[in-house]
């Protein structure tokens, strides 16, 4: 029986990924991979960390952990695999089971035919439509070489303005890099957020933080690209702004390169990407696909997704690698979409439904936002505020946010498993994590926030976030707002919504200040709403029927303070 010839298109994730698995399953196997440009196996997720300086040797992005570089050399010395770099595939003959290519630092073209073949063309750059996008300055952030030019900027030190133009995962990730290289920053947003992932509230936190670091600019596009003699001078903004600059990168998200599948009659998905099933598998049975040019099935929603993050690449190269010579053994399930992003000295991430998407799925849900340390102050806690959806009849767990300087990592990896597991809210408020005050709180902050979840379900308590409070009040709704924390916290800041301050150790003997009318609306908090939870229930205790507890309290406030 003749080997199996396997051609592998794209070489920087899952196309490695599916090769890799593939030469496990079959040592005999004839695999190519085919990479249109000249590195192999790039770490593209840590592009922004190489040009800020985090690490200053380059081939730290094509290593593998023992320091060898993924060249052609070491794919066919180490793993018998072919691997032939600055060459594109051109055409996908499906009749005749063959892919035409041609090498372009040589111009030497050929074909190859193949038995299996997987399609891991990746994704391209969005780029504004708008004049002067083809001046020198304007770049992305998406292949080693843009990693290299911007790299090389940093390290010159001679640009001292940059504009960051998208304010997603790669634009933030870009700006901290750049911020590093001691430039001075501005990031545009068309959005009225931030990381649209995530809901406003929560983006608007990270908003606020990241306007300590660079100027923020949302709800304003890119008008034009200005400059003289072929060089950036500046961004013209929508609304007439110009930002005088030296260097622009562009971060608007990335579209599916799809130009060879569609050529080659393989169905494309309404998103724009590569229709596979659950084995990665396209409309030709012969040909698999696995990565950024394809949609993938949100395992919540049930619904088609574009997915571009690296490890779900790995993952589903590794499935598909594994079909090709087993015959789909293996599944690819879907994504809950879980995606997180370092930002100075911030975490930020989601993983299954914003309150937006579950809204757009039609879900019946309970929103519990909770503040709390990732492990104890005296061992250097610090902050974490987590947002947690879940359905109201049955406690199913829909979707998580976290952020802030804690660690927001484990918090989201805990979450991404019990949603992917099915977990209801009554699963996780006895969880048995692992626990020492160098890594957690008793009660780890997960579980905490299932315990703010669980009480609103019960009817513990009534809770109102930020948004629903700042509605009220700017409607002019009749309230009072009690602040528990301490005199020295209020004085080093307040909100400042006509509030009234009555630390809790002081709530017992100050029952003469609060409302007579035990029909008055009173909105009670602290720094993260833990000494407001207490004093809810003990003025619902007093026989008060309308208290509410602000989540997440000062410290996940999205408004402006009083210092």
């Amino acid at each position: 029986m003749a080997n199996k010839k396997i051609i592998v298109i794209g070489g920087s994730s899952a196309g490695p990924k599916a090769a890799a698995r593939a030469r496990r399953l079959d040592q005999n196997a004839e695999i190519t991979m085919f990479q249109k440009g000249p590195d192999l196996s790039m770490a593209s997720c840590g592009f922004p960390y190489y040009v800020g300086g985090v690490f200053d040797e380059r081939n730290k992005l094509l290593n593998t952990p023992t320091g060898v570089v993924r060249d052609p050399k070491f794919y066919w010395n180490a793993k018998g695999i072919k691997a032939v770099i600055n060459t594109e595939i051109t055409r996908i003959d499906r009749e005749n089971k063959r892919v035409e290519y041609i090498n372009h630092q040589t111009g030497e073209s050929g074909q190859q035919e193949y038995d299996k073949l997987i399609i891991a063309t990746g994704a391209t750059p969005n780029m504004p439509p708008v004049p002067g996008i083809n001046l020198e300055g304007i770049t992305t952030l998406q292949s080693m070489q843009d990693a290299d030019y911007l790299r090389n900027i940093r390290d010159e030190g001679k640009i001292k303005k940059a504009v960051v133009i998208g304010g997603g995962l790669i634009g933030i990730e870009t700006l901290e890099a750049l911020h590093l290289a001691g430039i001075e920053l501005t990031l545009v947003e068309l959005f009225p957020q931030l990381l649209s992932f995530l809901d406003w509230d929560m983006a608007k936190l990270i908003e606020n933080y990241l306007k300590t670091k660079a100027n923020v600019i949302t709800q304003n596009g890119v008008a034009e690209f200005i400059g003289t003699n072929g060089k950036l001078e500046a961004v013209k903004l929508q609304n007439g702004t110009q930002i005088p600059c030296e260097l622009a990168v562009v971060a608007i998200g990335v579209k599916p390169n799809i130009k060879l599948a569609r050529e080659a009659g393989i169905e494309i998905g309404q998103l724009g990407g590569i229709l596979v099933n659950q084995h990665m598998q396209t409309n030709d049975p012969d040909i698999y696909a696995a990565g950024d040019c394809c949609e993938i099935p949100n395992l919540i929603t049930g619904k088609n997704v574009l997915a571009p993050y690296g490890d779900l690449a790995n993952l589903e190269g590794r499935v598909a690698g594994e079909n090709m010579i087993m015959g789909n053994t293996a599944k690819f399930p879907g994504t809950i979409q879980t995606g997180i992003c370092k930002l100075f000295d911030y975490g930020a991430g989601i993983t299954g439904l914003s309150e937006i998407k579950a809204k757009e799925a039609g879900f019946d849900f309970e929103v519990a936002v909770n503040a709390s340390f990732d492990k104890p102050k005296f061992m250097g806690g610090q902050l974490l505020i987590t947002k947690l959806i879940a359905e109201k009849n049955t406690g199913q767990l829909l979707g998580a946010q976290c952020l802030g300087p804690g660690e927001v990592s484990k918090q989201l990896a805990i979450w991404a498993t019990a949603i992917k597991a099915k977990q209801t809210v009554e699963d996780i408020v006895c969880s048995d994590l692992p626990y020492a005050p160098p890594f957690s709180m008793a009660v780890d902050h997960s579980i905490a926030t299932s315990h703010v979840m669980e009480n609103k379900m019960r009817r513990f308590f009534k809770g109102i976030n930020g948004p629903q409070l700042k509605e009220k009040l700017d409607n002019g709704d009749a309230m009072f707002i009690l602040d528990t924390r301490g005199p020295d916290e209020y004085e080093n800041m307040r909100l400042g919504i006509g509030e009234t301050l009555i630390p809790v150790g002081m709530l017992r003997k100050r029952v003469e200040d609060l409302p007579q009318d035990k029909n008055t609306e009173i909105i009670t908090y602290c720094q993260i709403s833990l000494r407001g939870y207490e004093a809810a229930m003990f003025l619902q205790g007093l026989g008060y029927k309308n208290v509410k507890v602000l989540e997440g309290g000062v410290a996940a406030w999205p408004y402006p303070k009083e210092k």
